[in-house]
């Protein structure tokens, strides 16, 4: 064992891009025994790593083994000429046209291929439609003159990884990888399978490997594009389709549970159907099924404002001049995450239609307009549950919306007690309920 972390360590690894992927990736190759460094633009956050300060919240585990300062962090793409293995865990964004972003991959790979060198092996990790690495990666590391298979090897392993999930952790979920080559596809799989406790399967081609990531999302996003199209439904034909749901999934086979909410965030489920779209609408073919399931999903923040709106009515109040609080900022509960958050939209709505918008997340004070959840609380005649953190749900009963006399909840993550609600004469709204 002593020889092979000594040899192990002969090994270095560069991880361009020190997100929520990258970084966690990095620390991982780290303990496993590897030099690591690590690349970003943010030279704020290159030099809190430096100092062995985590730049990212929530992971106390991360943040303990950051205060060991286990990587050298630059702005600087200088370590990859003496680094073995290469990995790009850059964003792949939208713009607000939802039409992909690659530009951050060919950023990162420009500077990847100015110091690439013989025997390398670039793994390129970030979230891409299928045909990118060989489309786009590959001719930008072949104008140095280099051939993938003879002087370097490309391969792809689309991350995966839950924020705030205690079980599924970076170093337990099975991986998948893909390459140009076969032997750049078992020297990515060697890689992983050194740093990994999980399966790593090896795909067939790297356009395969690609591949799996969009359909990974793209499937969550079509099931919950089904049951929120269903709760627009059960709404008119006045069925609760939270206990529908609930009993559906009673059944022990054939039938997987997903629920309805205030919309779909992270960067991750809203984003990469969209890579798939317009990859295919430039090979001639046109995803109708994906495109309908964003359309729904997109619309979800719009519902739950409309639904305070009607039920704001309902007391003869106008949403303009209402003061409504928006509880959440977070995509998911129990992080500090607010990429494609839906309670970004909520917010912009509710300013549309000229409420006076109070807000309140533990994971962002610095975005809050009110210090603690009972000051945001008293203020407000309504309140919009956008995100079900833990301390929401411990704090907000119903008798804690009576005190601050609440008049109308909407709760878009159907986590309250809503019969407890209603019974204290205050107007209730789930998502389907």
């Amino acid at each position: 064992m002593a020889n092979m972390k000594l040899k192990r360590r002969k090994v270095i690894v560069t991880v361009v891009g020190l997100g929520y992927v990258g970084l966690p990736l990095a620390v991982l190759a780290h303990n496993k025994g590897y030099k690591v460094f690590g690349v970003a633009k943010d030279k704020k956050k290159i030099n809190q790593l430096n100092k062995g300060i985590n730049i990212l919240p929530d992971n106390a585990e991360l943040e303990k083994t950051i205060a060991k300062r286990p990587i050298l962090a630059s702005t600087s793409f200088e370590a990859v000429k003496k680094s073995d293995v290469v990995i790009v865990c850059v964003p792949t964004p939208v713009d607000k046209f939802y039409n992909p972003d690659l530009g951050p991959v060919k950023s990162a790979t420009k500077g990847v291929a100015k110091y690439l060198k013989k025997g390398q092996l670039v793994i390129i990790e970030s979230t891409i439609n299928p045909g990118v690495c060989e489309e786009v990666v590959l001719p930008i590391l072949e104008a140095t003159g280099k051939r993938v298979g003879k002087d370097f090897y490309l391969a792809h392993c689309p991350e995966r990884i839950n924020p705030g999930d205690p079980k599924w952790r970076i170093g337990n979920i099975p991986r998948c990888v893909g390459a140009i080559t076969k032997q750049g596809a078992q020297k990515a799989a060697k890689f992983y399978r050194s740093i990994l406790d999980a399966e790593v399967r090896i795909m067939k081609s790297i356009k395969e490997a690609e591949a799996t990531k969009i359909v990974e999302n793209s499937f969550r996003d079509v099931n919950i594009a089904f049951v929120n199209e269903l709760a627009l439904s059960f709404d008119k034909l006045g069925i609760d389709l939270y206990d529908v749901l609930q009993g559906s999934a009673t059944k022990p086979f054939a039938f997987m549970a997903h629920f309805p909410s205030i919309g779909v965030g992270g960067h991750c489920i809203p984003v990469d159907p969209y890579y798939l779209i317009e990859r295919a609408r430039l090979s001639g073919f046109d995803h109708k099924f994906l495109k309908l399931a964003r359309e729904i999903n997109n619309k979800m923040p719009y519902y739950c404002v409309k639904a305070l709106q009607w039920n704001l009515n309902q007391l003869k109040m106008s949403m303009k001049g209402a003061h409504v609080g928006v509880l959440g900022l977070s995509y998911k509960a129990n992080v500090g995450d607010i990429r494609e958050s839906p309670s970004e939209k909520v917010i912009e709505y509710l300013h549309e239609l000229g409420a006076d918008v109070h807000v309140f997340d533990p994971y962002f004070p610095e975005r809050n307009t009110e210090k603690t959840l009972d000051g945001c609380m008293v203020k407000v005649d309504a309140i919009i549950l956008a995100t079900n953190h833990k301390e929401f749900l411990e704090k907000i009963t119903p008798a804690y919306i009576k005190k601050h006399k609440v008049k109308v909840v909407i709760d878009g993550k159907n986590a309250l007690d809503k019969n407890g609600i209603v019974n204290k004469n205050i107007l209730y709204k789930g998502v389907g309920r």
